[in-house]
């Protein structure tokens, strides 16, 4: 099956209706949702900069740079710099870098500014883009915890490094989708 949005759009909403988020990891997210509710204000004026959802950038935010804003949003690079890791070289320009150039970049270059309309199969589908397919490519047995992770549909499998696999390693990381949004949607904060 290839890796495009009309082809996972299905697997993407049945694994969203019987996702459950993991009871022991509650506080957790409540947590971290509390803290991208603190910056939502930002992230609404990238949204209205770029057009995409606030929600979607808070999340790849989080997961590629832990929340923080002197960091690139393609990978968690400092923005000291052009970003070092994949992909290298961005933004074009001269460093140091503001969050909100490095960030429309990152949403430009990977053509999350071209996507309409944002439902939750299409977040799935375009945050899993982002982090790469290797997980559905090389361990499909895997459901990618970037999305999954904390919930009831990934339990273990993890890439612990660029290429290097743990059939038993336990991803750590909230998933974006799964856990945060689901959580999201349902806490207060987000609703302002």
């Amino acid at each position: 099956m290839a890796n495009t949005f009309p082809a996972l759009k299905d697997e993407y909403a049945a694994l969203w209706s019987r996702m459950t988020i993991r009871p022991e990891r509650m506080a957790e997210i409540r947590h971290a949702a509390g803290k991208l509710a603190d910056n939502k204000t930002r992230y609404q004026s990238m949204e209205t900069a770029t057009g995409v959802p606030w929600f979607v950038i808070a999340l790849i935010h989080d997961l590629e740079a832990g929340r923080r804003f002197d960091c690139h949003l393609h990978n968690g690079d400092p923005l000291t710099g052009r970003t070092v890791n994949d992909p290298k070289n961005r933004p074009p320009g001269n460093p140091p870098f503001t969050w909100e150039d490095s960030a429309k970049d990152a949403l430009q270059f990977d053509k999350l500014t071209n996507i309409s309309p944002w439902t939750i199969e299409r977040a799935a589908f375009e945050l899993e883009r982002y982090n790469g397919f290797g997980y559905r490519n090389l361990h499909p047995h895997v459901k990618s915890p970037y999305l999954w992770s904390f919930t009831n549909i990934y339990s273990c499998g993890k890439f612990i490094a660029d290429k290097v696999w743990s059939e038993t390693a336990v991803s750590g990381q909230c998933g974006a989708l799964a856990a945060f949004l689901r959580s999201m949607m349902s806490f207060a904060c987000f609703c302002r």
